[in-house]
């Protein structure tokens, strides 16, 4: 393995640990929990597709005329992730993103997706940031988790953005969803939750395997041997995770906060 990419792997991975043994896990044990956790989710998911397209767009000639841009061999690297991530087979064998993939898990168990419909309507609208989490009333962790991602897009350093999308988003995510499948899916298998159980699968069928091995070779092109580029790589990489960190904290809060007015109304 490239040294660079053990040395960092080393450095990041209390803050992987705490993600992954997250107390969130072990606080979701109904479909009720589980939907908290999907309306915050499910803006990570929507951010991460749109990593995943600035990195195509910095590393491929996306506009006309075309002409070569980069190394042939990075390209062929993030078109192989796009394709899995932006047009995969749902449980139908019909065509759809991730993203699109998971909007139809939350239709199915029921999860409230007015916020995340209402935030990507307005975006599209206005182009405002601002004004999208303000008439969407999205959660300031959710908040400062999208600003952080976007605000390394708008950076154009193409190596930030490989390193948090491999080490904090794709290499991260199969344990990630490990930890949800192996703790706690177990109690909530219904027919409601098909669709999602699919989503969880995939990724760790695709991030564990394929696009995990994809990332680390793109990020490695990207730094090369330039110690600067690791090193601010890594202090991008520990920043998303604490960022991470945080999105898990508010969806724990808001689960536990639910419980305890359910308690309170006399529901057990």
């Amino acid at each position: 393995m490239n040294k660079h990419i053990q040395q960092l792997q080393n450095r990041i991975a209390p803050f992987r640990q705490q993600i992954i043994n997250h107390r969130v896990y072990s606080a979701i044990n109904t479909v009720e929990d589980l939907k908290i956790f999907m309306q915050y989710h499910v803006f990570a998911v929507w951010d991460f597709m749109s990593l995943l397209k600035a990195l195509q767009n910095n590393l491929t000639c996306t506009s006309v005329p075309w002409f070569p841009k980069g190394s042939a061999e990075t390209r062929h690297l993030i078109n192989e992730i796009v394709v899995g991530e932006e047009s995969d087979l749902d449980l139908l064998g019909n065509r759809k993103s991730h993203f699109e993939l998971y909007l139809d898990a939350m239709h199915q168990c029921g999860a409230d997706t007015a916020q995340i419909e209402k935030f990507v309507a307005v975006l599209k609208d206005t182009g405002n940031f601002n004004t999208a989490f303000a008439l969407a009333n999205t959660p300031k962790e959710v908040r400062y988790f999208v600003d952080f991602t976007f605000a390394t897009i708008n950076s154009t350093k193409d190596y930030l953005q490989s390193a948090i999308f491999t080490f904090g988003r794709e290499n991260l995510i199969p344990n990630m969803f490990l930890s949800i499948v192996n703790d706690l899916y177990e109690d909530l298998l219904d027919k409601k939750l098909s669709i999602f159980r699919y989503y969880l699968e995939r990724h760790i069928e695709l991030d564990g395997d394929e696009h995990s091995h994809l990332a680390l070779q793109m990020t490695s092109n990207l730094c090369g041997t330039n110690e600067l580029l690791w090193q601010e790589a890594e202090q991008a990489v520990i920043e998303s995770l604490q960022k991470r960190i945080n999105l898990w904290d508010g969806v724990y809060e808001q689960i536990v906060s639910q419980k305890c007015e359910l308690q309170k109304n006399g529901f057990n």
